[in-house]
């Protein structure tokens, strides 16, 4: 009898454990609810508000506020730093994951700058996920606090985007079309790519460009075409480096006007339907 009660308890408690063991692989197994959904934050440009835990009264350094932009089309990343433009390639997996490659920079000296830009790049070189709250996103290290907090504002609300701006005035002068002239001067801002293009007098020309808050803009690698056109009057020139210098601009019922600080405007262009 001692023997057949002892036996029954084996065979209970093998039984136990192999209800205990399968109620321990169900419970260990991961949901699909559990995956994080992707949030898109493509194609809008996000200004730097907070910086390692420290909210900023403004980031605007040397005239522009420190933002970047990631073109969906291309995965390519561009923005400002602080003193320096930059750009590079970005990619974004399920979850949130984000990573960003081949940073390059320019190189200008910037010693008057409150922001260490060193510190804004690091968050690039660091961040491997984002999450987003409202306007706000946040670029995080693992589950640490925040690198750094940015807002957006939104590319396609804009006023200056998608719409074909024929040149008016360039330095205060009227500018009139040469009988031989192929078209008018113009440019456009497409936003889908964040890409500028136009025409210079002579040559095509192309780039890229960055919106912020309170009408700021900045064009980066304008190029053109290398037609030469001896016969038609005009200094390609002088109109191209207003893409180099202009940081903001303005907007009058269908005119528009690409400055640089507070003088006076560079160039005027009117919208043409």
């Amino acid at each position: 009898m001692k023997t057949k009660i002892t036996t029954l308890l084996l065979i209970a408690t093998v039984i136990m454990g192999c209800k205990s063991d399968k109620k321990t692989d169900i419970d260990t197994t991961t949901p699909e609810a559990a995956v994080v959904e992707t949030v898109d934050i493509t194609n809008m440009q996000w200004s730097l508000t907070t910086l390692e835990g420290t909210a900023l009264e403004t980031s605007e350094q040397n005239g522009q506020v420190i933002h970047f932009t990631l073109n969906a089309e291309d995965n390519r990343v561009n923005g400002f730093a602080g003193c320096n433009s930059f750009s590079g390639t970005y990619t974004i997996d399920t979850g949130n994951r984000i990573s960003f490659d081949g940073l390059a920079v320019t190189t200008m000296a910037c010693p008057d700058s409150k922001i260490d830009e060193k510190n804004v790049l690091s968050v690039f070189e660091m961040v491997d996920n984002y999450t987003v709250s409202g306007d706000k996103l946040m670029l995080n290290k693992a589950r640490r606090a925040p690198l750094a907090v940015f807002t957006k504002s939104g590319l396609d609300s804009q006023p200056i985007v998608q719409k074909h701006w024929k040149l008016k005035t360039l330095e205060g002068k009227d500018i009139v079309k040469a009988e031989n002239q192929e078209k008018e001067i113009y440019f456009m801002l497409d936003v889908s790519e964040n890409r500028l293009e136009g025409f210079a007098g002579c040559n095509s020309l192309s780039g890229k460009f960055t919106l912020e808050k309170g009408n700021r803009i900045q064009f980066t690698n304008v190029a053109t075409t290398l037609k030469v056109c001896p016969d038609v009057k005009v200094n390609e020139a002088e109109f191209l480096k207003i893409f180099e210098i202009a940081n903001n601009y303005t907007i009058n019922g269908d005119e528009l006007s690409l400055n640089v600080g507070r003088r006076a405007p560079l160039a005027v262009f009117v919208a043409v339907q």
